[in-house]
């Protein structure tokens, strides 16, 4: 009994108590005010942003072999930038020089420090950037000067030679809303100082992909395509759209899309990839309405078989569009589209993953070790 009467003590206590309580909260309301500061004491303060970031996409990855903490990206609408410690932390390395869309980032093999930047990026969407020709390093980024080509608006690849870093090649798109003469693949042997159109299609159709032989450098395969953006349309394929093979380091071409196997019908972008093992396996991934889907060639170019066709390889074929041949494994062919797609069975099958964010738009995988220095971009 006596654990109740206190109980209901406390309980009457309390009662007692709220309404005070209740009118101390009333009071102290209506007599609180409002600070104000003269405007003098902050008007001179900016915002800065301190995170989360994210940044837009990116066309353009590469790093350098012996390196595994070393990697360079081009932004859609920020410039290059670097990064020395595996991508956690990243400084702008062309602010002051030039900036914009990036189609293109190549580091020369023979020499790390020479690097050769693209402006203008290829996927095609309606805020796509234009550029501003190519970009040169010879200190790893530390100074810039331009290298030519200030007409060419979109280049979504360079290539540099293996062992001289002064033979580059680059795949020109060109102006995407008009039709213009500067476009195609072209080729410098003098580090950039001039340039030589070496295959041209037609004033419509661009050069989009580009790629050595690992194994031997006087043989290149090329893509190119007819597009034409507008503010409200797109239009991807039709004349000028094929694959090429040069066996003289880019001097002459010769078209391989007419061989046997390929569709023989209207095409579309292509991307290329020939395989580090074995340089008579070539994979080409094909915008076509019926038969698209990812080609394969076991003589260098001259017969392809269409070993697979899913959709997911190839949707939205004007914004990815890309295949990577593995370093290490002939059977092992990678394909970025909205998931990043693996294959280790030659291309009847594939897996597929996603980064942390979605879009696949370009891959570098290190010569040397395919599990640790896998770049993604």
């Amino acid at each position: 009994m006596k654990s109740n009467y206190s109980f209901m003590g406390l309980v009457a206590l309390f009662l007692l108590l709220l309404p005070n309580g209740l009118e101390g909260q009333r009071r102290n309301k209506s007599n609180s005010t409002t600070v104000s500061y003269p405007e003098e004491l902050y008007s001179s303060l900016d915002y800065r942003s301190i995170g989360p970031y994210r940044g837009g996409r990116s066309a353009a990855v590469t790093g350098v072999p012996g390196e595994p903490n070393l990697f360079y990206f081009g932004a859609t609408g920020g410039g290059v930038w670097k990064t020395l410690d595996g991508g956690r932390t990243w400084e702008n390395i062309s602010d002051g020089y030039f900036g914009g869309s990036i189609g293109a980032v190549e580091v020369a093999k023979s020499d790390p420090n020479v690097i050769y930047v693209g402006g203008g990026e290829k996927t095609l969407r309606g805020n796509v950037s234009s550029g501003y020709g190519i970009w040169k390093t010879v200190d790893a980024g530390k100074t810039w000067e331009r290298a030519g080509l200030d007409k060419s608006r979109h280049v979504p690849r360079i290539r540099v030679h293996p062992t001289d870093y002064n033979t580059v090649y680059a795949a020109v798109l060109g102006d995407i809303y008009k039709p213009t003469k500067e476009r195609g693949i072209y080729k410098s042997t003098d580090g950039g100082k001039s340039w030589n159109q070496v295959l041209f299609v037609n004033e419509q159709a661009g050069a989009v992909d580009l790629t050595f032989d690992p194994n031997n450098p006087r043989i290149l395969y090329a893509s190119t395509w007819r597009a034409q953006r507008t503010p409200y349309s797109l239009s991807s394929g039709g004349e000028g759209s094929a694959l090429w093979k040069s066996t003289d380091s880019g001097e002459t071409w010769m078209e391989i899309s007419k061989n046997e196997g390929f569709p023989k019908d209207t095409l579309g972008i292509i991307g290329v990839a020939v395989s580090p093992k074995n340089s008579e396996r070539v994979w080409a991934i094909v915008e076509n309405k019926e038969k698209g889907g990812l080609y394969r060639s076991e003589d260098g170019g001259k017969k392809w078989t269409l070993v697979n066709s899913d959709r997911s390889l190839r949707q939205r074929a004007w914004y990815y569009t890309r295949v990577y041949a593995d370093t290490q494994d002939e059977d092992v062919v990678y394909v970025l589209n909205v998931s990043y797609h693996k294959s280790m069975d030659g291309g009847k099958t594939f897996k597929s993953f996603n980064a942390p964010h979605g879009d696949h738009h370009d891959l570098w995988i290190s010569p040397r070790e395919r599990s640790t220095n896998d770049h993604w971009g």
